[in-house]
């Protein structure tokens, strides 16, 4: 498959890039923080791109848990982005999807058309299976991406770190 399309930084009319508070959640029945790869991928391209995680957890594949951190998360207020990675196929237990899809006020359709259409780009007909999503609670985005590290670093790059601060100032923030 051909790679997908180079990352055009947009310039900013707004001035310089303001550092946003994300927090990182990894879904998984067997990762921890010390072997979460995936997880660490998000923290790694956040960090370079100036943005601070103040919070990282990995979670089991449980949709009531899953469901109750982000929306605890987002009632506190003090992150503008939260990121999820794993539970996003059709396994029995991949159930991040109705975990995350339930939460959302508004739906990004873009971010899971267009990561699929990246995706198909690398891995094929086999995207058709990602049930990756995007959306925003009270005014926080929440991106939820699959569990394998290369697709995070897909995501990160060519689509969620061009787009986040954009985003964060379309719903009043910085």
């Amino acid at each position: 498959m051909a790679a997908p399309p180079p990352i055009v930084p947009h310039p900013d009319p707004a001035g310089p890039l303001p550092s946003l508070p994300c927090g990182v959640i990894t879904v998984s029945d067997t990762r921890t923080l010390a072997d979460d790869r995936s997880g660490q991928v998000i923290v790694d391209a956040l960090a370079a791109a100036g943005h601070a995680i103040l919070e990282r957890v990995v979670l089991r594949d449980e949709p009531t848990a899953i469901a109750a951190t982000v929306a605890e998360w987002v009632a506190r207020g003090n992150l503008t982005a939260i990121l999820l990675t794993g539970g996003t196929g059709l396994a029995p237990r991949d159930t991040t999807y109705e975990a995350i899809a339930g939460l959302l006020d508004r739906e990004i359709p873009g971010f899971g058309e267009l990561f699929r259409s990246l995706s198909f780009q690398e891995i094929g007909s086999r995207a058709m299976a990602s049930r990756a999503v995007a959306g925003v609670r009270d005014r926080t985005l929440i991106f939820s991406m699959p569990g394998s590290a290369k697709a995070c670093r897909l995501a990160m790059e060519a689509l969620i770190l061009p787009e986040l601060v954009h985003l964060s100032r379309l719903l009043g923030g910085s």
